[in-house]
Protein backbone atom coordinates (compact mmCIF):
# COMPACT_ATOMS: atom_id res chain seq x y z
CA UNK A 1 0.00 0.00 0.00
CA UNK A 2 3.04 2.71 0.64
CA UNK A 3 4.60 1.28 -2.09
CA UNK A 4 1.64 2.10 -4.40
CA UNK A 5 1.04 5.57 -2.99
CA UNK A 6 4.47 6.33 -3.79
CA UNK A 7 4.01 5.71 -6.97
CA UNK A 8 1.33 8.14 -7.61
CA UNK A 9 3.44 10.39 -6.19
CA UNK A 10 6.44 10.15 -8.37
CA UNK A 11 4.16 10.63 -11.56
CA UNK A 12 2.48 13.27 -10.62
CA UNK A 13 5.70 15.43 -9.62
CA UNK A 14 6.44 13.92 -13.26
CA UNK A 15 3.56 15.64 -14.89
CA UNK A 16 4.26 19.21 -12.98
CA UNK A 17 7.32 18.71 -14.25
CA UNK A 18 6.33 18.36 -18.12
CA UNK A 19 3.61 21.20 -17.95
CA UNK A 20 6.27 23.79 -16.47
CA UNK A 21 9.13 22.29 -19.52
CA UNK A 22 6.30 23.19 -22.09
CA UNK A 23 4.88 26.61 -20.86
CA UNK A 24 8.58 28.10 -20.86
CA UNK A 25 8.85 26.74 -24.28
CA UNK A 26 5.48 28.73 -25.28
CA UNK A 27 7.12 31.92 -23.30
CA UNK A 28 10.55 31.13 -24.99
CA UNK A 29 8.86 31.65 -28.24
CA UNK A 30 6.48 34.48 -27.81
CA UNK A 31 10.23 36.56 -26.90
CA UNK A 32 11.91 35.18 -30.08
CA UNK A 33 8.82 36.32 -32.36
CA UNK A 34 7.74 39.37 -31.10
CA UNK A 35 10.33 41.59 -32.59
CA UNK A 36 9.23 40.17 -35.92
CA UNK A 37 5.29 40.84 -35.21
CA UNK A 38 6.32 44.76 -34.60
CA UNK A 39 8.80 44.92 -37.60
CA UNK A 40 5.39 43.82 -39.31
CA UNK A 41 3.19 46.38 -38.51
CA UNK A 42 5.61 49.21 -38.78
CA UNK A 43 4.08 52.58 -39.78
CA UNK A 44 3.82 52.96 -43.46
CA UNK A 45 2.67 56.47 -43.60
CA UNK A 46 3.87 60.03 -41.40
CA UNK A 47 1.25 62.42 -40.43
CA UNK A 48 1.49 66.31 -39.73
CA UNK A 49 -0.87 69.16 -39.80
CA UNK A 50 -0.76 71.68 -42.74
CA UNK A 51 -2.43 74.51 -44.14
CA UNK A 52 -3.89 75.09 -48.00
CA UNK A 53 -2.17 77.66 -50.08
CA UNK A 54 -2.46 78.36 -53.57
CA UNK A 55 0.22 77.58 -56.02
CA UNK A 56 1.77 81.18 -56.48
CA UNK A 57 1.11 81.36 -52.56
CA UNK A 58 -0.80 84.07 -51.37
CA UNK A 59 0.92 87.64 -52.72
CA UNK A 60 0.01 90.66 -50.95
CA UNK A 61 -0.34 93.47 -53.37
CA UNK A 62 0.08 97.41 -51.85
CA UNK A 63 1.09 100.33 -53.33
CA UNK A 64 4.88 102.21 -53.81
CA UNK A 65 3.12 105.90 -52.78
CA UNK A 66 1.29 107.33 -49.84
CA UNK A 67 -1.90 108.19 -50.58
CA UNK A 68 -5.87 108.19 -50.46
CA UNK A 69 -7.71 105.44 -52.64
CA UNK A 70 -10.06 107.24 -55.22
CA UNK A 71 -11.53 103.96 -56.36
CA UNK A 72 -11.44 100.43 -55.38
CA UNK A 73 -12.78 98.44 -59.08
CA UNK A 74 -12.73 94.29 -57.57
CA UNK A 75 -14.67 92.71 -54.80
CA UNK A 76 -12.85 89.61 -53.05
CA UNK A 77 -12.96 86.12 -54.92
CA UNK A 78 -13.30 87.87 -58.47
CA UNK A 79 -10.94 86.66 -60.82
CA UNK A 80 -8.59 89.07 -62.54
CA UNK A 81 -5.77 88.83 -65.14
CA UNK A 82 -2.36 90.43 -65.18
CA UNK A 83 -2.31 93.81 -65.95
CA UNK A 84 -6.12 94.53 -64.44
CA UNK A 85 -6.88 98.01 -62.55
CA UNK A 86 -7.33 97.23 -59.07
CA UNK A 87 -7.54 100.19 -57.77
CA UNK A 88 -6.60 104.06 -58.48
CA UNK A 89 -5.09 106.60 -55.78
CA UNK A 90 -6.05 110.27 -55.92
CA UNK A 91 -3.61 111.25 -58.56
CA UNK A 92 -4.92 114.76 -59.91
CA UNK A 93 -1.62 116.26 -58.63
CA UNK A 94 0.80 113.42 -60.18
CA UNK A 95 -0.97 113.77 -63.63
CA UNK A 96 -0.50 117.74 -63.61
CA UNK A 97 3.06 117.04 -63.41
CA UNK A 98 2.94 114.82 -65.97
CA UNK A 99 1.10 117.61 -68.01
CA UNK A 100 3.66 120.22 -66.90
CA UNK A 101 6.41 118.14 -68.43
CA UNK A 102 4.89 117.19 -71.82
CA UNK A 103 4.82 121.38 -72.32
CA UNK A 104 8.32 121.39 -71.69
CA UNK A 105 9.32 118.82 -74.01
CA UNK A 106 7.34 120.59 -76.40
CA UNK A 107 8.88 123.49 -75.92
CA UNK A 108 12.68 122.38 -75.45
CA UNK A 109 11.70 120.02 -79.14
CA UNK A 110 11.20 123.47 -81.33
CA UNK A 111 14.07 125.38 -79.59
CA UNK A 112 16.41 122.65 -80.42
CA UNK A 113 14.99 122.37 -84.02
CA UNK A 114 15.44 126.00 -84.46
CA UNK A 115 19.14 126.00 -83.46
CA UNK A 116 19.54 122.63 -86.10
CA UNK A 117 18.11 124.03 -88.81
CA UNK A 118 18.71 127.72 -88.47
CA UNK A 119 17.16 131.24 -88.97
CA UNK A 120 14.30 131.47 -91.60
CA UNK A 121 14.68 133.00 -95.04
CA UNK A 122 12.19 135.97 -93.39
CA UNK A 123 14.73 136.48 -90.40
CA UNK A 124 17.82 136.73 -92.88
CA UNK A 125 15.88 139.29 -95.32
CA UNK A 126 14.68 141.54 -92.06
CA UNK A 127 18.22 141.48 -91.05
CA UNK A 128 19.68 142.53 -94.21
CA UNK A 129 17.57 145.09 -94.37
CA UNK A 130 18.36 146.60 -90.92
CA UNK A 131 21.83 146.70 -91.64
CA UNK A 132 21.48 148.63 -95.40
CA UNK A 133 19.39 151.17 -93.30
CA UNK A 134 22.19 151.26 -90.53
CA UNK A 135 24.68 152.27 -93.65
CA UNK A 136 22.32 154.77 -94.75
CA UNK A 137 22.27 156.44 -91.33
CA UNK A 138 25.81 155.85 -91.04
CA UNK A 139 26.63 157.82 -94.51
CA UNK A 140 24.29 160.74 -93.96
CA UNK A 141 26.17 161.13 -90.65
CA UNK A 142 29.67 161.25 -92.04
CA UNK A 143 28.98 163.54 -94.95
CA UNK A 144 27.30 165.76 -92.49
CA UNK A 145 30.09 165.62 -89.43
CA UNK A 146 32.43 166.47 -92.68
CA UNK A 147 30.59 169.10 -93.95
CA UNK A 148 30.28 170.65 -90.13
CA UNK A 149 34.05 170.19 -89.43
CA UNK A 150 35.00 172.45 -93.03
CA UNK A 151 32.49 175.13 -91.46
CA UNK A 152 34.20 174.91 -88.46
CA UNK A 153 37.28 175.48 -89.66
CA UNK A 154 36.53 178.40 -91.87
CA UNK A 155 34.82 179.96 -88.94
CA UNK A 156 31.48 179.90 -89.78
CA UNK A 157 30.14 177.22 -86.80
CA UNK A 158 31.02 176.95 -83.33
CA UNK A 159 33.69 174.19 -82.18
CA UNK A 160 30.79 173.16 -80.24
CA UNK A 161 28.18 172.53 -83.28
CA UNK A 162 30.88 170.39 -84.81
CA UNK A 163 31.70 167.70 -81.96
CA UNK A 164 28.26 167.49 -81.79
CA UNK A 165 27.96 166.35 -85.44
CA UNK A 166 31.28 164.14 -84.43
CA UNK A 167 29.50 162.23 -81.81
CA UNK A 168 25.89 161.40 -83.66
CA UNK A 169 28.92 160.31 -86.83
CA UNK A 170 30.08 157.74 -83.68
CA UNK A 171 26.66 156.68 -82.64
CA UNK A 172 25.73 155.76 -86.57
CA UNK A 173 28.92 153.61 -87.18
CA UNK A 174 27.98 152.21 -83.93
CA UNK A 175 24.82 151.07 -84.57
CA UNK A 176 25.78 149.93 -88.14
CA UNK A 177 28.54 147.43 -86.80
CA UNK A 178 25.55 145.61 -84.56
CA UNK A 179 23.57 145.60 -87.50
CA UNK A 180 26.10 143.42 -89.26
CA UNK A 181 27.27 141.60 -86.34
CA UNK A 182 23.23 140.76 -85.69
CA UNK A 183 22.84 139.44 -89.60
CA UNK A 184 25.97 137.29 -89.87
CA UNK A 185 24.75 135.79 -86.11
CA UNK A 186 21.50 134.90 -88.55
CA UNK A 187 22.76 134.04 -92.14
CA UNK A 188 25.75 131.20 -90.62
CA UNK A 189 24.96 127.86 -89.29
CA UNK A 190 24.80 127.44 -85.32
CA UNK A 191 27.61 126.02 -83.78
CA UNK A 192 28.43 122.66 -82.37
CA UNK A 193 27.98 124.13 -78.52
CA UNK A 194 24.84 125.61 -79.42
CA UNK A 195 23.62 122.48 -81.05
CA UNK A 196 25.08 120.25 -77.82
CA UNK A 197 23.63 122.93 -75.27
CA UNK A 198 19.73 122.54 -77.07
CA UNK A 199 20.23 118.54 -77.36
CA UNK A 200 21.28 118.59 -73.58
CA UNK A 201 18.28 120.64 -72.39
CA UNK A 202 15.96 118.46 -74.47
CA UNK A 203 16.95 115.28 -73.38
CA UNK A 204 16.88 117.00 -69.63
CA UNK A 205 13.14 117.14 -69.96
CA UNK A 206 12.15 114.22 -71.40
CA UNK A 207 14.03 112.38 -68.56
CA UNK A 208 12.10 114.30 -66.13
CA UNK A 209 8.87 113.52 -68.41
CA UNK A 210 9.74 109.75 -67.91
CA UNK A 211 10.32 110.18 -64.02
CA UNK A 212 6.71 111.94 -63.77
CA UNK A 213 5.25 109.46 -65.87
CA UNK A 214 6.47 106.46 -63.79
CA UNK A 215 5.14 108.38 -60.92
CA UNK A 216 1.76 108.40 -62.04
CA UNK A 217 2.10 105.01 -63.57
CA UNK A 218 2.41 103.70 -59.43
CA UNK A 219 -0.75 105.60 -58.35
CA UNK A 220 -2.70 102.54 -60.60
CA UNK A 221 -2.19 99.46 -58.80
CA UNK A 222 -2.28 96.15 -61.12
CA UNK A 223 -2.64 92.87 -61.13
CA UNK A 224 0.69 90.91 -60.94
CA UNK A 225 -0.58 87.57 -62.53
CA UNK A 226 -4.05 86.01 -63.23
CA UNK A 227 -5.50 85.19 -60.06
CA UNK A 228 -8.07 85.37 -57.58
CA UNK A 229 -8.89 87.93 -55.38
CA UNK A 230 -8.35 86.32 -51.80
CA UNK A 231 -8.63 89.49 -49.61
CA UNK A 232 -9.38 93.04 -49.82
CA UNK A 233 -7.68 95.02 -46.93
CA UNK A 234 -8.98 98.76 -47.98
CA UNK A 235 -12.30 100.83 -49.43
CA UNK A 236 -12.95 103.62 -51.67
CA UNK A 237 -11.47 107.13 -49.50
CA UNK A 238 -9.11 105.00 -47.03
CA UNK A 239 -5.27 106.18 -46.80
CA UNK A 240 -2.87 104.11 -47.25
CA UNK A 241 0.91 103.49 -47.04
CA UNK A 242 4.19 102.71 -49.53
CA UNK A 243 4.05 99.40 -48.85
CA UNK A 244 7.70 99.33 -49.14
CA UNK A 245 8.40 100.91 -45.92
CA UNK A 246 5.01 99.70 -43.86
CA UNK A 247 3.59 96.84 -44.75
CA UNK A 248 -0.36 97.82 -45.38
CA UNK A 249 -1.49 95.96 -48.42
CA UNK A 250 -4.58 96.90 -50.64
CA UNK A 251 -5.38 93.12 -51.37
CA UNK A 252 -4.30 89.57 -50.87
CA UNK A 253 -4.55 87.59 -54.17
CA UNK A 254 -3.41 83.98 -55.24
CA UNK A 255 -3.32 81.67 -58.48
CA UNK A 256 -5.83 78.95 -57.27
CA UNK A 257 -6.02 76.72 -60.47
CA UNK A 258 -3.91 75.06 -58.18
CA UNK A 259 -3.48 74.10 -55.04
CA UNK A 260 -0.94 72.81 -52.84
CA UNK A 261 -0.65 72.29 -48.91
CA UNK A 262 2.45 73.16 -47.04
CA UNK A 263 2.76 70.75 -44.02
CA UNK A 264 4.64 70.62 -40.87
CA UNK A 265 6.63 67.19 -40.83
CA UNK A 266 8.01 66.52 -37.40
CA UNK A 267 11.81 66.11 -36.88
CA UNK A 268 11.90 62.13 -36.07
CA UNK A 269 10.24 61.15 -39.39
CA UNK A 270 12.08 63.66 -41.67
CA UNK A 271 14.23 60.52 -42.83
CA UNK A 272 11.38 58.74 -44.40
CA UNK A 273 9.54 61.98 -46.54
CA UNK A 274 11.27 62.53 -50.15
CA UNK A 275 10.15 63.77 -53.30
CA UNK A 276 7.39 62.14 -55.19
CA UNK A 277 5.95 60.51 -52.26
CA UNK A 278 2.02 60.15 -52.37
CA UNK A 279 -0.17 61.95 -50.24
CA UNK A 280 -3.43 62.35 -49.20
CA UNK A 281 -5.30 65.63 -46.60
CA UNK A 282 -8.29 65.33 -44.57
CA UNK A 283 -10.21 68.06 -43.21
CA UNK A 284 -12.69 68.66 -40.24
CA UNK A 285 -15.09 70.06 -42.81
CA UNK A 286 -15.04 67.35 -45.22
CA UNK A 287 -15.13 64.66 -43.38
CA UNK A 288 -14.70 61.17 -44.88
CA UNK A 289 -13.04 62.54 -48.02
CA UNK A 290 -9.48 62.17 -48.83
CA UNK A 291 -8.38 64.95 -50.99
CA UNK A 292 -4.65 62.82 -53.20
CA UNK A 293 -1.94 64.56 -53.98
CA UNK A 294 2.46 64.22 -54.09
CA UNK A 295 5.70 65.42 -52.73
CA UNK A 296 6.89 68.10 -54.04
CA UNK A 297 9.10 69.61 -52.39
CA UNK A 298 11.07 69.04 -48.43
CA UNK A 299 12.74 71.47 -46.65
CA UNK A 300 16.35 72.04 -46.42
CA UNK A 301 16.00 73.52 -43.19
CA UNK A 302 14.21 72.93 -39.82
CA UNK A 303 12.21 76.06 -37.97
CA UNK A 304 9.71 76.16 -35.64
CA UNK A 305 6.30 75.40 -36.47
CA UNK A 306 3.77 76.64 -39.11
CA UNK A 307 -0.18 75.31 -37.73
CA UNK A 308 -1.00 74.55 -34.50
CA UNK A 309 -3.54 71.78 -34.14
CA UNK A 310 -4.75 73.37 -30.37
CA UNK A 311 -4.67 70.37 -28.78
CA UNK A 312 -3.86 70.85 -25.11
CA UNK A 313 -1.02 68.07 -25.37
CA UNK A 314 0.53 69.75 -28.62
CA UNK A 315 4.50 70.30 -27.74
CA UNK A 316 5.14 74.19 -29.57
CA UNK A 317 8.59 73.92 -29.24
CA UNK A 318 9.16 70.98 -31.43
CA UNK A 319 11.34 71.32 -34.92
CA UNK A 320 9.42 70.82 -38.39
CA UNK A 321 10.64 70.46 -42.01
CA UNK A 322 8.41 72.21 -44.30
CA UNK A 323 6.93 69.98 -47.01
CA UNK A 324 4.86 70.84 -50.31
CA UNK A 325 2.27 68.34 -51.22
CA UNK A 326 0.63 69.34 -54.27
CA UNK A 327 -3.08 68.25 -54.32
CA UNK A 328 -4.50 66.99 -57.79
CA UNK A 329 -5.72 69.04 -60.02
CA UNK A 330 -9.56 69.43 -60.02
CA UNK A 331 -8.96 69.60 -55.97
CA UNK A 332 -11.68 73.06 -54.64
CA UNK A 333 -10.32 73.74 -51.14
CA UNK A 334 -10.68 77.50 -49.32
CA UNK A 335 -7.03 78.57 -49.03
CA UNK A 336 -5.96 78.84 -45.45
CA UNK A 337 -8.13 75.71 -44.56
CA UNK A 338 -6.30 73.69 -41.93
CA UNK A 339 -5.45 69.99 -42.48
CA UNK A 340 -3.97 66.67 -41.48
CA UNK A 341 -2.02 65.12 -43.74
CA UNK A 342 -0.84 62.08 -44.96
CA UNK A 343 2.72 61.37 -46.83
CA UNK A 344 2.73 57.72 -47.80
CA UNK A 345 6.58 56.23 -47.22
CA UNK A 346 6.09 52.39 -47.52
CA UNK A 347 7.63 50.07 -45.21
Amino acid sequence: MAGRRMTWIVALAAAVVAVGVFTATLHGDKKVTAPAVEKAIEKTTVAGPGRVEPDSEEVKIGSELNGKLREVRVEEGEQVKKGQVLAVLVNDEYRAAVENSEALVRQKEAAWRKVMNGSRTQERHESEANVREAETVEANARSEMERRQQLWKAGVTSREEAERYDREFGVARAKLEAARQHFRLVDDQSREEDRSAARAELDEAKAQLDENRAIYEKTWIRAPFDGTILRKHHRTGESITNSSVTQDPVFTMGDVSGLRVRVDVDETDVSRVREGQQAYVTAQAYRGQKFQGKVIRVGGQLGPKNVRTDEPQEKIDTKILETLVQLDKGVALPVGLRVDAYIETGR
